[in-house]
């Protein structure tokens, strides 16, 4: 059974994107807290495990391949939803290969992430 309302971390580093996929997940009753960067998103993770995360792959200082490396290491089970600009085969091989639950290319359909999200928070309480 999944959460009544599932804590979704969206990690980008352009403010518009975050508030954007915020309006779209609190329609829907998600919670969601917000990082503009990939080292503010993993200190958070010292008091707080969010239910699934959608990361940008492509931030300054560290990108989302170092995110999602570090996740795969500390936090396995925790389900990643990448939504990059940049959809290059290799790319998307290396994020699935990463763990990647799913790999969608800005800008995203807002039905297409909600139903990744879904996904990937049920299969993560499985």
């Amino acid at each position: 059974m999944t959460k009544a309302h599932p804590l979704i971390a969206v990690v980008d580093d352009e403010e518009p994107v975050r508030k954007a996929l915020t309006r779209l997940m609190r329609s829907v009753s998600l919670s969601v807290e917000t990082f503009g960067s990939g080292a503010e998103f993993l200190k958070s993770l010292e008091t707080r495990l969010p239910d699934c995360v959608v990361l940008d792959l492509h931030m300054p200082h560290m990108d989302g391949f170092n995110v999602q490396a570090h996740l795969a290491r500390k936090c396995a089970a925790l389900p990643v939803i990448i939504v990059t600009g940049h959809d290059f085969p290799k790319a998307r091989e290396r994020a699935m290969a990463g763990g990647a639950s799913a790999f969608l290319r800005k800008p995203v359909h807002d039905r297409t992430l909600l139903d990744a999200i879904s996904v990937a928070t049920e299969c993560a309480t499985r």
